[in-house]
């Protein structure tokens, strides 16, 4: 039997599928500012319109009434990156920040003027071993100089009341107090940015913590005091956007809130914008990996939000973002300011 092919209007056919629009992918070779390249690699195929798109989508969030939470996983610091995650605080083109504990404590050793170097992947272990340096992939930093950090983490805690239970969003302000401006600590601390740790044991604030421990003074940390509060937060804002380096514990910490908000009644059915910047896959089942779409069936993000996913190094492509936004000069339309009491979360939005 003799087939018939079926001729198809192409123009048709590619109006459908790209809804109407025919975005050439081809990106002319001129000189350029870092704000403006970001911007047209938006035309482009692959992760560098996605990385271009992320721009976009994180200049709207500015744009709106929007609270935006940043979620910081992997070894961003050690890597270079915490001046630029410090920025963002300071100009408030972030409004709370969740972190691992790693990425925290290392910002404070730079506050307190240890330095983390460029190293080498290739070298001997057994020798840095000896000569008292931890290595994190190429970066190299003195244990002697992190055991320093230690001490006055556990001389913070002697410091602290015995008999409070305290959020760790109430630790790191405390903490913050006094450090530059250029950690994250320290900038959280002075633009009221809260800052939440959920596991806080699980790296060197923990050590810290038990030193002080073994020599009779206990700090109480309440985890799910740290879940009332940035759920709290959660339900009070107009919209909600999420930015995630990485994946891991910060970013699910963020996601649950929303599925805590549809249990007890005050659900605005998912974040308005999400963003994240990963190397990890989705078809290994990880959250770190998952996409949005999955996202969506779970109510943590609207069907209908603006959202990308990066698949890059957040070392490559976090800092051509941040520098982009600063570079473009964008201003805010409004900005959230948090006030704590006892009787919980009072959230208003102000001019940016």
């Amino acid at each position: 039997m003799r087939r018939t092919r079926k001729w198809i209007d192409m123009d048709h056919a590619h109006d459908f599928a790209c809804n109407g629009e025919r975005i050439r992918t081809t990106i002319p070779m001129k000189a350029r500012g870092v704000a403006d390249l970001v911007e047209d690699m938006g035309r482009m195929g692959f992760q560098g319109g996605q990385l271009g798109t992320s721009l976009r989508i994180w200049k709207r969030m500015l744009e709106e009434d929007v609270t935006v939470f940043l979620g910081l996983a992997g070894a961003m610091v050690p890597a270079g990156l915490g001046e630029f995650i410090a920025y963002l605080i300071r100009e408030r083109k972030v409004d709370c920040l969740v972190s691992t504990g790693a990425n925290l404590f290392h910002d404070l050793c730079e506050g307190l003027g240890i330095v983390h170097y460029q190293g080498s992947a290739c070298a001997d272990d057994a020798y840095l071993n000896e000569c008292k340096i931890d290595r994190i992939y190429d970066v190299f930093v003195s244990e002697i100089e992190l055991h320093k950090a230690d001490n006055h983490i556990s001389k913070f805690v002697k410091g602290l009341d015995p008999e409070k239970r305290y959020s760790s969003r109430e630790l790191m302000y405390l903490v913050g107090e006094g450090l530059p401006e250029t950690t994250i600590l320290g900038a959280a601390h002075r633009a009221g940015v809260p800052i939440f740790v959920p596991a806080i044991g699980d790296s060197s604030w923990g050590i810290g913590m038990v030193m002080a421990l073994r020599e009779g003074c206990r700090v109480m940390v309440d985890g799910i005091k740290d879940v009332d509060e940035i759920t709290s937060m959660v339900e009070k804002s107009a919209q909600t956007g999420v930015i995630y380096i990485g994946g891991g514990v910060p970013k699910n910490f963020i996601q649950q809130t929303e599925v805590i908000a549809e249990l007890i009644g005050d659900y605005s059915g998912g974040h308005s914008f999400a963003i994240q910047y990963t190397t990890d896959a989705p078809h290994w089942g990880g959250l770190s990996g998952c996409t949005f779409e999955e996202a969506v069936s779970w109510g943590k993000v609207k069907k209908e939000a603006s959202r990308v996913q990066v698949f890059s190094d957040a070392t490559i492509s976090v800092p051509l973002v941040v520098q982009a936004l600063r570079e473009s000069g964008c201003v805010r339309k409004s900005i959230p300011d948090f006030q704590w009491g006892e009787d919980g979360l009072r959230l208003e939005y102000r001019k940016g």
